[in-house]
Protein backbone atom coordinates (compact mmCIF):
# COMPACT_ATOMS: atom_id res chain seq x y z
CA UNK A 1 0.00 0.00 0.00
CA UNK A 2 2.88 2.38 0.72
CA UNK A 3 4.14 1.84 -2.84
CA UNK A 4 0.81 3.04 -4.20
CA UNK A 5 0.91 6.15 -2.03
CA UNK A 6 4.51 6.86 -3.12
CA UNK A 7 3.59 6.46 -6.80
CA UNK A 8 0.56 8.71 -6.35
CA UNK A 9 2.79 11.31 -4.68
CA UNK A 10 5.22 11.18 -7.63
CA UNK A 11 2.33 11.53 -10.09
CA UNK A 12 0.90 14.59 -8.32
CA UNK A 13 4.34 16.17 -7.99
CA UNK A 14 5.08 15.57 -11.68
CA UNK A 15 1.70 17.09 -12.60
CA UNK A 16 2.46 20.30 -10.70
CA UNK A 17 6.00 20.56 -12.06
CA UNK A 18 4.79 19.91 -15.62
CA UNK A 19 2.08 22.54 -15.32
CA UNK A 20 4.56 25.12 -14.04
CA UNK A 21 7.06 24.35 -16.80
CA UNK A 22 4.51 24.49 -19.60
CA UNK A 23 2.92 27.70 -18.30
CA UNK A 24 6.32 29.44 -18.62
CA UNK A 25 6.74 28.55 -22.31
CA UNK A 26 6.16 31.49 -24.68
CA UNK A 27 3.41 31.01 -27.30
CA UNK A 28 5.92 31.00 -30.18
CA UNK A 29 7.58 27.89 -28.77
CA UNK A 30 4.43 26.05 -27.76
CA UNK A 31 3.83 24.20 -31.04
CA UNK A 32 7.43 22.96 -31.47
CA UNK A 33 7.37 21.86 -27.83
CA UNK A 34 4.13 20.01 -28.47
CA UNK A 35 5.69 18.25 -31.46
CA UNK A 36 8.53 17.07 -29.25
CA UNK A 37 6.05 15.88 -26.65
CA UNK A 38 4.42 13.70 -29.32
CA UNK A 39 7.62 11.67 -29.55
CA UNK A 40 7.60 11.21 -25.79
CA UNK A 41 3.96 10.09 -25.93
CA UNK A 42 4.94 7.54 -28.56
CA UNK A 43 7.42 6.10 -26.07
CA UNK A 44 4.65 6.14 -23.46
CA UNK A 45 2.48 4.04 -25.76
CA UNK A 46 5.22 1.44 -26.15
CA UNK A 47 5.84 1.33 -22.39
CA UNK A 48 2.12 1.03 -21.62
CA UNK A 49 1.72 -1.83 -24.10
CA UNK A 50 4.66 -3.69 -22.53
CA UNK A 51 3.43 -3.16 -18.97
CA UNK A 52 -0.21 -3.97 -19.75
CA UNK A 53 0.86 -7.19 -21.43
CA UNK A 54 3.10 -8.42 -18.60
CA UNK A 55 1.00 -7.88 -15.48
CA UNK A 56 -1.37 -10.40 -13.96
CA UNK A 57 -3.60 -7.93 -12.15
CA UNK A 58 -6.79 -6.98 -13.97
CA UNK A 59 -6.68 -3.50 -12.41
CA UNK A 60 -3.15 -2.95 -13.76
CA UNK A 61 -4.26 -4.08 -17.22
CA UNK A 62 -7.13 -1.57 -17.15
CA UNK A 63 -4.77 1.24 -16.09
CA UNK A 64 -2.34 0.19 -18.83
CA UNK A 65 -5.12 0.21 -21.41
CA UNK A 66 -6.21 3.69 -20.30
CA UNK A 67 -2.59 4.86 -20.58
CA UNK A 68 -2.50 3.53 -24.14
CA UNK A 69 -5.77 5.28 -25.03
CA UNK A 70 -4.79 8.65 -23.55
CA UNK A 71 -1.29 8.60 -25.03
CA UNK A 72 -2.75 7.74 -28.44
CA UNK A 73 -5.21 10.63 -28.20
CA UNK A 74 -2.31 12.92 -27.27
CA UNK A 75 -0.17 11.77 -30.20
CA UNK A 76 -2.96 12.05 -32.79
CA UNK A 77 -4.13 15.44 -31.50
CA UNK A 78 -0.58 16.75 -31.39
CA UNK A 79 0.13 15.71 -34.94
CA UNK A 80 -3.13 17.30 -36.09
CA UNK A 81 -2.17 20.61 -34.46
CA UNK A 82 1.36 20.41 -35.89
CA UNK A 83 -0.02 19.70 -39.37
CA UNK A 84 -2.38 22.65 -39.06
CA UNK A 85 0.51 24.88 -38.01
CA UNK A 86 2.64 23.76 -40.95
CA UNK A 87 -0.26 24.52 -43.33
CA UNK A 88 0.01 28.17 -42.28
CA UNK A 89 3.54 28.37 -43.70
CA UNK A 90 2.73 26.95 -47.15
CA UNK A 91 2.51 29.35 -50.06
CA UNK A 92 -0.97 29.91 -51.40
CA UNK A 93 -1.62 29.50 -55.13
Amino acid sequence: MSGLIFNLFIFVLASFVGFELISKVPPTLHTPLMSGANAISGITIIGAVVVAGQVDSEFAQIIGFLAIVFATINVVGGFMVTDRMLEMFKKKN
